[in-house]
């Protein structure tokens, strides 16, 4: 019986009452569905893609503005790197004209401090001379005044000559 069943039946038909139907509600859950689902889930598929983008756009902004914060950061240490080797220059150049200016100073006084000494030593040496003459002057007269004091033989006159050269050498 199945198999008379089976062979009444066609395998494929087309019935015009049940399509059309079939039709009109395929049309109607379509447009249903457009205006219930798909335009809320295009809906948020927009407004996710314009979140993206602002993203992106955002992003982009950041790495725009780190490039310049870079660039700012390097010419800044270029900038530094220029002014402290002027001011180590400048604090050498300072530092080499204080020294000079040390070592003039030390030298003049140094020449000043010859200069004093051997105005002392000149000094001394003529107080010295003018002493030794002063003692050779009174020796001078001492033995002038002995001479005229007495007769001097020739004996007393060596003796005195003597005496003289003696005294003379020990004041020197």
């Amino acid at each position: 019986m199945v198999n008379m069943i089976l062979a009444e039946t066609p395998f494929f038909s087309i019935d015009l009452d049940t399509i059309i139907p079939m039709l009109i509600n395929t049309l109607l859950l379509f447009l249903v569905l457009k205006h219930f689902l798909f335009k809320p889930v295009n809906k948020v598929l927009d407004e996710r893609m314009n979140e993206v983008d602002e993203t992106y756009s955002k992003a982009n902004e950041a790495k725009d503005n780190a490039l310049k914060l870079e660039n700012e950061y390097s010419e800044k240490m270029a900038g530094v790197k220029a002014e402290s080797a002027q001011i180590l220059q400048s604090a050498t150049a300072r530092a080499n004209s204080k020294s000079d200016e040390i070592i003039n100073s030390a030298k003049e006084q140094e020449k000043g401090i010859v200069d004093r000494a051997n105005a002392e030593i000149e000094v001394e040496k003529k107080r010295a001379t003018n002493e030794i003459k002063s003692e050779i002057t009174d020796l001078v007269f001492d033995v002038a005044q002995k001479v005229v004091d007495k007769n001097i033989s020739t004996s007393d006159n060596e003796k005195m000559i003597e005496e003289f050269i003696n005294n003379v050498g020990e004041i020197q």
